[in-house]
């Protein structure tokens, strides 16, 4: 299996909002949000500003995901040269195999510095899941955030 971790070009915007469309889907497990009338999630807020960067994963060429960071903190760190996982998105026929500890792992290598990852306190695939990548990459050298009361939670680490 080959992975690969691409920029989004300004021209592959549409395909990047069907993916957008599908983790919405997914997402509203965790949300309940509904479709419009057109048939899609609601108009996702800005995603394409300066401190936005926008990847597709691949695999063996076929659009499998995609991942988006942005800089600076997201909830609980209050620093600009940090960076955050804003979304992260891996299709499900592709999950459970490797592909989003490889984006993932791949995607803090790129960007250095300090890192705020958070989920939805009640998302607990996604609590694991960032757990054990964060926890592997950083030999457990993380900080958790957020208590049960918060909607967000969290880590951070360098």
């Amino acid at each position: 299996m080959n992975i690969k971790i691409e920029p989004v070009l300004l021209e592959q915007q549409a395909v990047f909002a069907q993916l957008m469309n599908l983790y919405n889907y997914d997402f509203t497990e965790y949300n309940n949000d509904d479709i419009n009338e057109h048939g899609y999630y609601y108009g996702y807020y800005n995603l394409w500003t300066e401190d936005k960067h926008h990847y597709f994963i691949r695999i063996d060429g076929k659009l499998a995901g995609f991942v988006i960071v942005q800089n600076g903190g997201y909830k609980y760190l209050d620093d600009k040269q940090a960076h955050n996982i804003y979304e992260f998105f891996v299709m499900k026929k592709y999950r459970r195999n490797g592909v989003g500890i490889f984006a993932a792992k791949t995607i803090f290598d790129m960007f250095k510095g300090t890192w705020e990852v958070c989920q939805m306190q009640n998302n607990s695939p996604a609590r694991k899941f960032w757990k054990c990548v964060i926890s592997e990459y950083t030999n457990n050298n993380y900080r958790e955030v957020g208590t049960a009361n918060d909607d967000m939670v969290g880590f951070i680490f360098d």
